[in-house]
């Protein structure tokens, strides 16, 4: 049996260029898994709490060394000898040994990263790619191995691209009927075609956080038209080969219960908020809706899932936080139809299959995210086919840190298919 033997951190950077940690666990098989922790820079009040230094001397107070040094003297004296493949355990002792809701003591971000590696490194010393070697932990009935179809956030707003639009992800996504291989070759192509359309009105091609495009935006609604304009310019069809999604991230403009948007002069209340995704929706036909509503207006939520639910997939993820608890309060008063599985939300990689499960046999629609404080580290995307999510959102098909995750389905489908 692989036992744990040695347990490494050290300080990376993300793609931000903010402080990250980065773990390997070696087992005494030799055998050993080096993972990454992103971070998030629209961050839900109910995830599990990212561990920094607040030392403005280094890196603007945005350092890990304090998360590091738990992984050092806490954790690791606690689950060295702990058999690798027994993620259950490995898990648990780190979630007892923080003690907290929250993970606020020994940090989200330094448990979750060492819980990968172990998983990572299991994997290995099983001989099996980490996809395959998650689903062991997943309950497979009703389910397939299959690459989940991808939501490709090809314009950047909100706090991904310094306020230029008050929604923070306009995406699209490929019918999923449709291959990955040829859903990514569609993509790059449309993110060709939105790139000439931005030129075309004069606008600006720089990027935000995530990959996407970051045009200075005089609407909302002003997003959604150029990205049916760079449809509509290439030989896909809109609403038959590709359709569009938004994550609105609405907590990030809701003040004093009201919400504030370009597209109206006026403050709107919980009910007009949802008046407007009904008349943009009527226009648009969205497929996806995600953060329509802040996260504790729960009244409203509950009123659009009930309004838009036939035609739009309706998800939780600030609402939700990959949280068990968050989940059940959504459930009871039919909030949502899909949730955002973020698995440093919660902090560790037997916590977010759990959540998965409770989701599943609710019937929501699992959609397994990344961050925007990515790093090049891939595990997110063999998460993804290891739980069959439905969707996957790993942000545009450009920069590093996103194309490490869609390269890293490539070779999940080819490894599917020689699986027959």
């Amino acid at each position: 049996m692989a036992k744990i033997k040695q347990v490494t951190a050290r300080e990376i950077l993300n793609a931000k260029g903010n402080p990250t940690i980065e773990t390997t666990v070696t087992l005494n098989d030799g055998k050993s898994g080096t993972a990454s922790c992103p971070s998030g820079t629209s961050v839900g009040h109910y995830e599990a709490s990212e561990l920094k230094d607040h030392d403005e001397k280094l890196f603007l107070g945005n350092g890990v060394l304090k998360a590091i040094s738990n992984i050092n003297e806490v954790i690791t004296p606690a689950i060295l000898g702990l058999e690798a493949t027994k993620q259950q355990d490995v898990d648990k002792r780190m979630i007892e040994l923080d003690g907290t809701q929250n993970k606020s003591r020994l940090g989200a971000n330094a448990i979750l990263s060492v819980s990968m590696a172990v998983a990572k490194a299991a994997a290995k010393s099983s001989l099996l790619p980490t996809f395959l070697y998650l689903r062991e932990f997943v309950k497979k009935e009703g389910t397939v191995i299959k690459i989940p179809t991808p939501l490709f956030n090809i314009l950047n707003g909100g706090r991904h691209a310094g306020g230029n639009s008050d929604f923070q992800e306009f995406m699209v996504i490929p019918a999923s009927s449709k291959a990955y291989s040829e859903s990514l070759n569609m993509t790059v192509n449309l993110y060709d075609s939105l790139r000439n359309t931005l030129a075309q009105n004069n606008m600006t091609t720089l990027i935000g956080d995530e990959g996407g495009f970051a045009p200075a935006l005089a609407t909302n609604r002003q997003g959604l038209d150029l990205l049916r304009q760079a449809i509509q310019s290439t030989q896909f069809r809109y609403g038959f080969d590709v359709f569009l999604g938004l994550d609105a991230a609405a907590t990030n403009f809701f003040h004093e219960n009201k919400y504030r948007i370009k597209d109206k002069a006026m403050q709107l209340s919980p009910n007009d908020m949802i008046s407007f995704y009904e008349e943009i929706n009527k226009e648009f036909h969205l497929l996806y809706l995600e953060d329509p509503l802040a996260e504790d207006d729960w009244e409203g939520w509950s009123k659009i899932a009930g309004a838009l639910t036939e035609q739009t997939l309706i998800v939780g993820d600030d609402l939700t936080a990959t949280n068990p608890y968050r989940l059940q309060m959504a459930l009871d008063k039919k909030a949502i139809t899909g949730i955002i599985i973020k698995p440093n939300q919660i902090g560790t990689v037997i916590e977010a299959l759990a959540v998965v499960e409770v989701a599943r046999q609710a019937g929501l629609k699992i959609i397994v995210s990344h961050r925007s404080g990515e790093t090049n580290d891939d595990f997110i995307a063999d998460f993804a086919v290891a739980v069959s999510a439905d969707y996957a959102k790993f942000g545009s098909p450009v920069r590093g840190e996103r194309v490490a995750k869609y390269n890293r389905l490539l070779e999940i489908e080819k490894e599917i298919k020689s699986l027959g």
